[in-house]
């Protein structure tokens, strides 16, 4: 392609006269690449010397007769004659042999010729390209428009009108276009196009998108070039598959892109993703890879993912040997940790490689164990180093135990806490697991994992009710140390999880068998999560009324403070309430005192009605203040785990239908974010408080007129 990047070179720089240089030389060549012959041609005709150029275009004829019959040539030498402008007998004679040839049964290949110009042969510009536009002219076949207005699908064509008519998607209604018009804007393209397909069945081609995922991204990258990732959503997403199964269906698509043989894909997410011209196999991609010297945990990455990928590349005993050679290479000449020794040791094993012989030998003498298992980033040989310390270490078992609080992984968990139970080490698990409960902040990751081990199996320490009142009263204890951690939002979202599943299934197991003293320390502990939404801590009294019901008398009694009453409301309201506190005590308090001055000042107090105005609006402004200083008092920002869309409550989105099947919205918030003109309703108005509590399926009266609840859904 060495021709192709100095036309490119010289066309960038507006260079005529080496461009023609360049293609006088090109024309004298013996033998040239098609591809790039076919390229080059394009790039000159997308330039600003297209006309300029026409007078030599036809010097390529001699080349191109040389060429083997595949489509390109086809391509190249309508591009000749879309650039030459000599019109000249020689080549009006080419073009109506080659047309005459090419549709010799074609019952309209008069009329067609002089509609191209090649019956007079006076102006034949383009000639090859309109006969194919012409010929492609035939009902349901479809046309790409270049002036923006995008696929078009043929519904009429009059030879007679000399007149075609198509459907557009991006412009309404059918639109009307001259064969010259439609040969200065309409370009071929196939029924089996992806944008042809997108616009003429997009029902049949959302099937075939979901079933076949590679063949669609390889379609794109055949007819629309290199894209992006995002650029392939574009041309996708909603269009063909729908929005709310995009990311599932790309996370499946990109997965298995990564083993085509025939998709290049790109390291970044602003490359591209691009079509190749010829298949590259799985093993010559990593060898490619591989050549350009990645460092060492690259390296063992690469080559990790490439056999559990392709496990069956080891069957080559040639690329196993290649693969065998890299790997010894690294472990003789370059400086590496112990963490990546081991690492390119366990792949040696896999390869049969009898250096991997060493391999106990290196787990028998590691010092600081916990450290390497951080290093170590591939869970498969994070188990690996666990399995190797087993067999060769005498103290196994106090690493295994050290490593529970600094493993990240529930797998890796449990593979350490059934080889210590079946070496029967109870006791020293029993012994970290008590620790875990008195400090669960030493590792919650842990202390979570293991509170669910006990509550699914009976066979472990701490499995019992006794066990289960003190997790419990320690998960509660946690929960209120970690909400406000960031780095804990996950693992906080995972334990509400927990303790909501099956209507509080793990709850009422345990209340089941608690103390009343128990049950009542759960629930002081309970009420300090502010994870926990009202409605969370009514149903963990509710259940423990059941077990306990001197509860419920001891509440009705008074025995507890009344709630004070939240003000619910969103985020945007609550600013807007602090704003608005602001404005009276730094804006409008100081200019009412300022009024009140200059009132004073004019005298008579008895007769000043300025005074009296100015105090009255201070007495206005100093209520207000009042007002809105106990609301954001009792103020409380909704998350996602304040509403409970199970049934109508503050946060939902709630869809009516009337028996005339006409529906409306009603979003119930605060008072601070009410709208009516939006059918934002707060919490406290009398429609909404009729709203609240009903169901899914239920029918309330709004306005005097039943309607039935359809669907309710989160605000957030």
């Amino acid at each position: 392609m060495e021709y192709l990047k100095q036309f490119h070179n010289h066309l960038a720089t507006n260079n005529l006269p080496q461009v023609l240089s360049l293609w006088q030389e090109y024309c004298l060549s013996d033998e040239v690449d098609a591809e790039e012959f076919h390229l080059i041609l394009k790039e000159i005709k997308g330039s600003s010397f297209r006309d300029t150029f026409g007078p030599y275009a036809q010097e390529a004829l001699l080349l191109w007769e040389g060429l083997p019959n595949t489509p390109t040539k086809h391509e190249i030498v309508k591009l000749i004659f879309d650039l030459q402008t000599t019109n000249d007998k020689d080549l009006a004679e080419f073009a109506w042999n080659y047309l005459t040839a090419r549709y010799t049964d074609d019952p309209q290949f008069q009329q067609k010729m002089r509609l191209v110009g090649l019956r007079e042969r006076v102006s034949f510009q383009n000639a090859l390209t309109n006969f194919e536009i012409l010929t492609h002219m035939k009902k349901g076949n479809f046309f790409l428009h270049t002036g923006g207005w995008g696929v078009g699908e043929v519904v009429d064509v009059s030879m007679l009108r000399e007149q075609i008519t198509l459907e557009f998607d991006y412009v309404a209604g059918q639109k009307e276009l001259s064969f010259f018009n439609a040969f200065k804007t309409l370009l071929v393209i196939p029924k089996d196009h992806f944008l042809a397909r997108r616009f003429g069945d997009p029902d049949s081609f959302e099937t075939f998108a979901k079933e076949n995922p590679v063949e669609t991204v390889r379609m794109i990258l055949r007819d629309l070039g290199p894209k992006t990732a995002q650029e392939i959503k574009d041309e996708i997403c909603d269009l063909i598959i729908p929005e709310k199964d995009w990311a599932r269906w790309w996370q499946m698509t990109r997965m298995k892109l990564k083993k085509d043989t025939f998709i290049q894909v790109p390291e970044s997410l602003k490359d591209n993703f691009v079509l190749r011209k010829a298949e590259v196999s799985h093993e010559e991609r990593l060898e490619e890879a591989l050549r350009s010297q990645p460092d060492v945990a690259t390296l063992i990455e690469m080559i990790y993912s490439f056999l559990r990928d392709f496990p069956q590349s080891i069957k080559n005993e040639e690329f196993k040997t290649f693969l065998k050679k890299q790997l010894t290479d690294v472990l003789s000449h370059t400086e590496i940790t112990a963490s990546q020794e081991l690492q390119l040791l366990f792949t040696l094993q896999d390869l049969g490689h009898e250096k991997a012989k060493n391999l106990t030998d290196l787990v028998a003498k590691l010092t600081d164990v916990e450290r390497i298992m951080s290093q170590i980033h591939i869970l498969a040989y994070k188990k690996r180093l666990l399995v190797e310390l087993r067999k060769a270490r005498s103290d196994w078992a106090t690493i295994y135990v050290s490593l529970l609080y600094n493993i990240d992984q529930n797998t890796l968990r449990d593979y350490i806490l059934e080889a210590l139970l079946e070496d029967k080490k109870e006791a020293i698990v029993a012994a970290k697991i008590e620790e875990l409960i008195d400090k669960p902040t030493l590792s919650p990751a842990t202390f979570v994992w293991y509170f669910q081990k006990v509550m699914a199996h009976t066979k472990y320490p701490y499995a019992d009710q006794e066990g289960w009142n003190r997790c419990l009263e320690a998960f509660f204890t946690l929960l209120y140390k970690i909400e406000g951690d960031a780095e804990e939002r996950d693992l906080v979202k995972k334990m509400l999880q927990f303790l909501t599943t099956g209507r509080f299934a793990n709850l009422r197991r345990i209340f089941q068998g608690a103390s009343l003293e128990v049950v009542k320390e759960v629930l002081l502990l309970s009420t300090k999560c502010q994870s926990l939404s009202d409605h969370d801590i009514k149903i963990l009294h509710s259940l423990a009324e059941v077990v306990h019901p001197s509860l419920a008398s001891l509440r009705k009694k008074g025995g507890e403070e009344p709630e004070e009453e939240i003000v619910w409301t969103t985020q945007e309201g609550y600013q807007k309430i602090k704003a608005r506190i602001e404005q009276i005590a730094t804006i409008e308090t100081v200019e009412n005192a300022k009024e009140i001055e200059i009132a004073r000042s004019h005298g008579d107090l008895r007769e000043n009605s300025e005074y009296k105005f100015a105090l009255e609006k201070r007495s206005r402004l100093q209520g207000e203040l009042r007002f809105l200083s106990d609301q954001i008092k009792g103020m409380r920002v909704l998350t996602k785990v304040d509403i409970d869309t199970n049934q109508i409550s503050v946060g939902t989105v709630v869809s009516l239908k009337n028996p005339k099947g006409e529906t409306t919205t009603y979003t119930l918030l605060g008072p601070w974010d009410a709208d009516p003109d939006r059918n934002v309703l707060s919490f406290q108005s009398k429609l909404a408080q009729s709203l609240l509590g009903q169901m899914k399926g239920a029918t309330v009266t709004v306005h005097n007129e039943p309607w039935e609840v359809t669907a309710i859904e989160s605000y957030l």
